[in-house]
């Protein structure tokens, strides 16, 4: 009996430390992550979204007062919520972050930004006195979910993946820095040249340019039609020709007729002349 009796006290001690793992870890917290792949639930209810970066130490401050106002989100009808910009790099060019921590307010999908203390007390009172009213909200040109906001989320995207592409060529493959650059640098002229074609193509299709269609007639039917131009150039030529050459004919006419005038004149004063003489 005394073996079994020694087992139950290290069993005991065994499931009160199992017991109370969990209240040693602390209590389960409250705040929500956002990812952008459930960014979109901001869009329905009241929110408070804090962006931030395991580095800053200004996040690092505001954490302790930002976990004890999610306690009160229930109480307050509010989604308290966070977003690590260093891991989600498309939500933070999604919001334009330029300093952090930022903090949003969101209801029913109109964002605006919290500029405010940032204690728990100032917090709740912003949600229980509804002093986000006085607040401009984000112009919907510039919000989360306009084609501009996603445009500018893509491309922060893509610079976060061509940053992870560059760490893996210099540490995995051991590539030098310019050995890195002259990758991106040929995919760079590979990618303009093949969007170059598709717009070349897609303008191509929508606007074809005209060509003329070769018309269903025989080559010997062609001829005739061809050689017409030529036939008016001739007739034009000889009909030129024989204007010249009556006028030619009409201008030796009348020198023929002035002269036979003229003959006739000298003859009848050559007798005159004579008379007189006489």
């Amino acid at each position: 009996m005394a073996p079994s009796g020694s087992l139950r006290i290290p069993v005991a001690v065994l499931l009160l430390l199992l017991w109370g793992a969990p209240w040693a870890h602390g209590k389960r917290s409250d705040v929500r992550i956002i990812t952008d792949e459930n960014w979109r639930e901001l869009l329905e209810g009241e929110w408070m979204i804090e962006f931030y970066a395991p580095w800053c130490p200004a996040c690092q401050n505001l954490q302790p007062e930002w976990e004890s106002f999610a306690e009160w989100g229930e109480d307050l009808e509010v989604n308290v919520a966070k977003v690590d910009v260093t891991e989600q790099p498309g939500l933070s060019g999604r919001f334009i972050i330029t300093a952090l921590p930022t903090i949003y307010h969101c209801k029913d999908g109109e964002f605006r930004r919290y500029q405010g203390p940032r204690t728990k007390k100032d917090f709740i009172n912003f949600i229980s006195d509804k002093e986000w009213k006085s607040i401009e909200p984000v112009s919907s040109w510039f919000g989360p979910g306009s084609i501009l906001m996603s445009s500018m989320s893509a491309l922060f995207q893509l610079s976060m993946w061509i940053r992870t592409c560059h760490n893996y060529f210099i540490e995995d493959l051991g590539l030098p820095i310019w050995g890195s650059y002259t990758v991106f640098a040929l995919a760079t002229l590979l990618s303009g040249l093949l969007l170059g074609l598709f717009m070349i193509f897609v303008a191509d299709c929508l606007c074809p340019s005209k060509r003329r269609r070769p018309q269903p007639y025989s080559s010997r039917k062609l001829l005739p039609e061809s050689s017409q131009p030529l036939k008016k150039v001739e007739e034009e030529q000889e009909a030129d020709v024989e204007d010249v050459s009556e006028e030619e004919s009409e201008s030796k006419e009348g020198a023929n007729k002035d002269f036979a005038q003229n003959a006739v004149r000298q003859r009848s004063v050559g007798p005159s002349l004579a008379t007189d003489k006489s």
